[in-house]
């Protein structure tokens, strides 16, 4: 085909947003898609809904416009000279514009045992969950197991604690952490979140190390060998300890990269017509990792390469986390964890704190003056809408914030 040709390295969530909003704004180049997995893509926020059977695993598939989808596809080099690619298996395919989407993977801990004798791969009944092909595997386990270990506190390890603890098994979290989801939740939050897993029969061991993964008695059976030496018998491990830049393709093609592939405001990578989003892209020092600054990084490129906003530039994010899991839902954005500390040095710093033990509810606003700077709802995210508003706007909010906490008319 002639005309120009942007070509995606990539099939994930940044990757199909890019092509979605590039078609829409009407976009004239051919846009390729160039996927590792042999499925379209799909939203892996939703993996743990997926593996719990929320979802069919078909419902997750997110649109790509008119894009041509190459899957099982991946970009092995990059030829930034002569605008090439190659794909595994095939020869070099020129591009006008590349968008680097790669991703993110798995961060394998330093734990003795996790892998095979041979080292070909983990062993049986250890886990990662980054993918549909990751989730149905997982399934296949979870419908021979009793108890599950998850090495990993944060968003991604609550997400399948909760689903696991949801289809009936006996769980138990690991966490290195001194409370579950630290980057985001301050201790109150936590403890109330803890409280809300023990209702469902998971069990949290926080400021704890996985040191090692050795058998145990009964067939198939493992056991998790803490730094204490307390061992947790268990029938199937799931690895939940972040995720790091897909970066090795951008790097041995020779361009900038720390954590991540380094852009600058106009998402545009070290070398001309090369581009970067979502989870492998780092601007102004930063490595969003998830959804939201991932799609906001699409809708930007899309629009400057679209032709219908060339001058849009991305300034950065102000995310909005969050987990939906009914009495186990939260939200949080911007500075919700600020301490004791934090307070005493900044004077125009107040908190607003709201907590129902008996809806295992807990709120807070962090505003500095009238401004609204951070917030954590958790068991009761009704207002979530209202309170994004706010702190996006970044406006004075009104004369009574704590309406932002509730609906039912509890006044300060």
């Amino acid at each position: 085909m002639s005309g120009p040709h942007i070509a995606v390295v990539g099939a994930g969530m940044a990757a199909a947003r890019f092509a979605e909003r590039y078609d829409a704004l009407g976009g004239t180049a051919r846009v390729t898609l160039y996927g590792a997995e042999a499925r379209a893509p799909y939203n892996r926020v939703l993996l743990a809904d997926v593996l719990t059977g929320r979802y069919a695993a078909e419902a997750v598939t997110l649109p790509t416009g008119a894009a041509e989808l190459r899957t099982a596809s991946e970009a092995v080099a990059l030829d930034l000279a002569a605008r090439t690619l190659t794909p595994a298996g095939g020869r070099g395919e020129p591009w006008d514009e590349l968008v680097l989407a790669t991703g993110a993977n798995p961060v394998l801990p330093p734990i003795r045992g996790l892998r095979r004798p041979d080292g070909a791969g983990l062993r049986d009944g250890v886990h990662c969950l980054r993918t549909l092909t990751d989730c149905a595997r997982l399934a296949e386990d979870v419908g021979r197991a009793r108890r599950a270990v998850i090495i990993g506190g944060g968003v991604l390890g609550v997400s399948v604690a909760r689903a696991l603890g949801a289809l009936g098994l006996d769980v138990e979290i690991v966490h290195q952490g001194p409370h579950l989801i630290e980057r985001q939740l301050d201790a109150e939050a936590a403890a109330a979140l803890r409280a809300g897993l023990g209702r469902l029969g998971v069990q949290v061991y926080p400021n704890n190390r996985a040191r090692a993964v050795t058998d145990a008695s009964g067939a198939g059976r493992s056991a998790v060998e803490l730094a204490n030496g307390y061992r947790l018998g268990t029938d199937l491990i799931v690895l939940a300890c972040g995720v790091r830049p897909r970066t090795a393709l951008a790097h041995a093609a020779g361009l900038a990269v720390d954590t991540g592939v380094l852009v600058d405001d106009t998402l545009a990578a070290s070398a001309p017509h090369v581009h970067a989003i979502g989870d492998c892209a780092q601007h102004r020092g930063t490595v969003y990792g998830l959804a939201g600054p991932a799609w906001e990084q699409a809708d930007v490129l899309a629009a400057r390469l679209s032709g219908a906003d060339p001058a849009a530039l991305y300034h950065g994010s102000r995310p909005l986390a969050r987990l939906s899991a009914g009495p186990l839902e939260y939200a949080v954005c911007g500075e919700a964890r600020l301490d004791a500390e934090d307070l005493a040095a900044d004077p125009e710093l107040s908190v607003l704190r709201l907590t129902d033990a008996t809806r295992g509810s807990y709120k807070k606003l962090v505003l500095r003056g009238e401004r609204l700077v951070g917030a954590i709802l958790l068991g009761d995210v009704a207002t979530v809408g209202e309170l994004t508003r706010a702190f996006e706007r970044d406006a004075p909010i009104p004369d009574r914030p704590l309406h932002l906490l509730t609906s039912y008319g509890v006044s300060p």
